[in-house]
Order: C-alpha cells, then sequence, then structure tokens
C-alpha cells in the first residue's frame, strides 16, 4: 500500500494527501479516533516519500494540512451564521482561507523533512519540524495554536488523566512532538512498532505514577461558576439586557446558597455583565449583595481614557469595590479586532474593535488565593498564560462560547484549558455563558462540569496548586529544543551515519 502511494504523482498525490488529512482529523477533540493517526502519517510520509523535490513534498503536506484543519475548525462557521444577514457571503470562505493558512506551517514542514535521508531519519524531521510550525503558529499573526495534535490524549476519563501527565514537563508541543513519532512507527517496520509501544508503556507508567503522587492541603474555599446559558443573538439586545443581569443576579444567589456555608468566590463568564461595571456602582452592588458579600469575578466590557473598549475581568469585594482589572491582551481576529493589513473596505469589527491588554496578569485580590484570569481563547496559548514573576495559585478562564453552539469548538476549546491546567500545575476553573463550564485540579483530572445550553451553577471546592512544573519554569523552550534536536538528527543522520 505505501508503494502505491509513493509511485502517485500531480493532483492524485495531491487528493490523496488531503483524503489522508481528513482521516487524521477524526483523533482530534471531542471524536478522539487515535488509531487515525498511525493509518494517516505513514501515507503522508510515502508520499513524501515519492515527491522528487522539497517543493512538491511541502505541496502534498499542505493539502494533508488543508484537510486537517477544515475538519477541524468546521465549527467556525457557526460564528459566522449568527450575524448570518451581514456575513453570509464569508461562510464559504472563512474555514477554508484558514484552513489553507495553517496548511502553510504543515507545508513547510513536510518540504523541510524532504531534505532528511528517507526512513527514520524523514519521519524524525518530520515530528520535529511539525511541532516547529506549531510553535510558529503560535507567534504568527497574532497566532492561532488551534488543536496541537498532542491535544489527541486528553480524552475525558482516568485514561485521559494518565497520558497528559507529561504536558507538566514537556508541553502539549512535547506530546505533539511524540504524537507524530508514535504515528509515523508503522511506516518504519516492525521493530520501530515495537519501540513505540515501549514508549507508549513507558509513557503511560509514568503518568500513573505522577497522578499517585500526594496533593497538598486544599484552601477553604468553594467557587460558585455561573453558566446563564444566554443565546448570542440575545446578550447585546437592549430590551433584554435587564432581564439577563437578573438571571444572572437570581443564578449567583441559587448557587451561593448551594455552596454550603464558608468563603466563596463567585465567577461570571466572559461579558456575562450587560452593565458597564467600571461606571455602574449600583449594578456592582447588585452583584455583591447577590453573591453574599464574597469576592465575585466578573467578565464585563470596559472603555478605556482613550475611549476604546476592553475585553476585561472585574474583581469585585465588599459593596462593589474594585480590586482588580484584567484585559484580555490575546484578541481575535476579525471577531474582537481587524488587523490593520486586512483592506477590502469592508469593517467587519465595528468601531475599531477592542483594544488589547497587557499581557498575564496575576490578580491580588481580598478573601482568595492569586487568581491568573484567561479571557475566552487565551487558554490555547501554551507557555503563555500566567506571570513568571508573580505565580497564581490557581487560573480561571472566563469565556462565551455561545457563538459555536453546540458543535466541537466548545468542546475543543475545553481540551486546550484542561492542558494549561497541567503545564503549570495550577486549577483551573472554567465559566462559560452557554458551556461547557468546569473544573480541573493542578493534573488537570475534571471535577465536573455544566454541559452545553444548560443554565445552572457550579459548586467546586478550590484544589491546590502544585509546585512550579518543568515546564511552567522553562515554557516553549522544552519542546522547541526537542524539536529542533529532532529535525536536526534527522536532517544530519546521513553524514553521522557516513562518519561512523
Amino acid at each position: 500500500m505505501l508503494a502505491r502511494l509513493r509511485a502517485l504523482y500531480g493532483w492524485r498525490a495531491n487528493l490523496t494527501a488531503f483524503g489522508l488529512g481528513l482521516l487524521a482529523a477524526l483523533a482530534l477533540p471531542p471524536i478522539y479516533v487515535l488509531p487515525a493517526l498511525p493509518l494517516a502519517f505513514p501515507g503522508l510520509l510515502a508520499l513524501l516519500d515519492g515527491a522528487p523535490r522539497a517543493r512538491v513534498a511541502a505541496w502534498r503536506g499542505f493539502w494533508f494540512g488543508f484537510g486537517l484543519n477544515l475538519i477541524g475548525l468546521y465549527w467556525i462557521t457557526e460564528a459566522i451564521l449568527v450575524e448570518a444577514a451581514r456575513f453570509w457571503w464569508f461562510v464559504p470562505l472563512a474555514v477554508p482561507a484558514l484552513s489553507a493558512i495553517l496548511a502553510l506551517f504543515v507545508g513547510a514542514a513536510a518540504g523541510a523533512a524532504r531534505f532528511a535521508p528517507p526512513g527514520w531519519p524523514r519521519a524524525v524531521a518530520l515530528a520535529g519540524a511539525w511541532v516547529l510550525g506549531d510553535l510558529a503558529r503560535q507567534f504568527v499573526a497574532t497566532g492561532f495554536p488551534w488543536n496541537p495534535l498532542g491535544s489527541v490524549w486528553e480524552f475525558p476519563g482516568p485514561l485521559g488523566d494518565v497520558f497528559i501527565q507529561l504536558a507538566a514537563f514537556v508541553g502539549v508541543g512535547g506530546l505533539t512532538l511524540l504524537t507524530v513519532a508514535l504515528a509515523l512507527t508503522p511506516a518504519l517496520g516492525r521493530r520501530w512498532m515495537l519501540g513505540g509501544a515501549a514508549v507508549l508503556a513507558a509513557w503511560a507508567a509514568f503518568g500513573i505514577v505522577r497522578l499517585r503522587q500526594p496533593m497538598p492541603a486544599a484552601p477553604h474555599l468553594t467557587v460558585v461558576l455561573v453558566q446563564g446559558d444566554v443565546a448570542e443573538g440575545q446578550k447585546w439586545n437592549r430590551a433584554l439586557l435587564i432581564s439577563i443581569f437578573q438571571h444572572y443576579l437570581r443564578l449567583t444567589r441559587e448557587g451561593v446558597a448551594k455552596s454550603g456555608g464558608g468563603p466563596v468566590a463567585v465567577v461570571w463568564p466572559e461579558t456575562a455583565s450587560p452593565a458597564l461595571l467600571q461606571q455602574d456602582p449600583v449594578a456592582r452592588r447588585l452583584i455583591m449583595e447577590a453573591s453574599g458579600g464574597n469576592p465575585a469575578l466578573v467578565g464585563s466590557v470596559r472603555f478605556d481614557r482613550a475611549g476604546r473598549a476592553r475585553n476585561s475581568l472585574f474583581a469585585l469585594v465588599g459593596s462593589g469595590t474594585i480590586a482588580g482589572i484584567y484585559d484580555k491582551w490575546h484578541l481575535v481576529p476579525f471577531g474582537e479586532f481587524q488587523p490593520g493589513w486586512f483592506r477590502i473596505g469592508i469593517q467587519i469589527v465595528p468601531g475599531g474593535g477592542f483594544a488589547r491588554g497587557s499581557g498575564p496578569r496575576t490578580l491580588h485580590v481580598p478573601g482568595i488565593p492569586p487568581v491568573g484570569p484567561l479571557i475566552c481563547y487565551e487558554a490555547i496559548y501554551s507557555g503563555e498564560i500566567t506571570d513568571e514573576a508573580d505565580r497564581p495559585d490557581w487560573l480561571v478562564n472566563i469565556t462565551n462560547d455561545a457563538w459555536f453552539g453546540n458543535s466541537t469548538g466548545p468542546r475543543q476549546h475545553l481540551a486546550a484549558a484542561r492542558l494549561r491546567a497541567v503545564e503549570e500545575g495550577l486549577p483551573l476553573l472554567r465559566a462559560a455563558n452557554t458551556g461547557i463550564s468546569a473544573a480541573f485540579d493542578a493534573r488537570g483530572h475534571e471535577l465536573t462540569r455544566l454541559g452545553v445550553g444548560v443554565a445552572g451553577t457550579l459548586q467546586v471546592p478550590l484544589p491546590p496548586p502544585l509546585p512550579p512544573t518543568l515546564f511552567a519554569r522553562f515554557g516553549l523552550l522544552i519542546p522547541g529544543l526537542a524539536a529542533v534536536a529532532a529535525f536536526l538528527t534527522g536532517l544530519l543522520a546521513r553524514r553521522i551515519s557516513a562518519r561512523r
């Protein structure tokens, strides 16, 4: 079969690469068909082996990446359909265009791997180049590191807990490196497959041992996560602003009443408050009354001194005092701001969009441990979520996934957030407008969740933090150096063998 793939050329080879990318996408959350990877990646390697030049290999890699991302990102269409009357013309363009951009990184990795000798050197070079491409797409053009292949191990339940523990040392980039390398072993023969099985067994053993380590004592605090389940089309309807605000106040009172007494912190989702809290002391006071005077972390829009809107989290205490504000700094292109280079005469984001925050920050709020806020898709940025000079004790992710409906989008977003907990060794609690709200301890074990399309609250005893993990100390340097080492090993394998 692989020999037949190597013999393909022209559009047949490109179409096959596209189909293999579609197949590989089945391994992504929330489907988790992991056997799709050892079927798809050997086929990709065979197509690279059969490419006469690196440029042809890059083109085949592009089509593989295009198929992978086309399936993985289909949910973006849901966001456009929320305002279909204005942006209907964007529906057939958005997902293919974004998939093509992300496919460029896969194409570059495939073209670079073609310079390595065939066999295991090319497989190792491809794994390393793939991760380098992932790291690049985290930063290029504001970055969009969605669906790294390391996330395929994040399946729910105890088995998923086991396999994601390695992320505390190597991050999701390191998991991706291992994932691609293991997926390529069927193309290298039985001995390599046995070696891959041994690596997989050692990986599982490591996860089991780490999960059995004792946890520190937990702080005495219950976090009430509020999920309003407000449809995106209603959030900014002026006629509904008061009823939506009252809805959140009612849920907050119910959630605090169910907490059983003791210290409590309340968390509302991204932009949950229709009131502009910075200039509305009455709204702040009503929130604090509903929370029983306990600290509240509330998502709301604010306007800075220059009149620019900011997507913010407010920390409220007492009778409505603002104890801290965090502004989102990883903004969504074309959703929260319109890049300056995009000039087609159409203003997609009204009013210039949101202004960017200053970066990761730890809020010190009276009555709760130091907290690191993450707003929406900031949770997908591995290694960029905490203030390294002021490490928090827990992470809170507020988000509004109502844009994406009951699709794979909210579930992939949740998977990314879970991996951030493991990487940093910090519990992560997530409040989403229409789901999925959830809580994870510092090892990524799911404690509870509230699904899509449900209004309600979760009462979560705040788990303890772990000491800084290896990844928390060194961040993206670890997967970056590992990827460079893998790529250079594959590239220089022939010269090393010749010298020996």
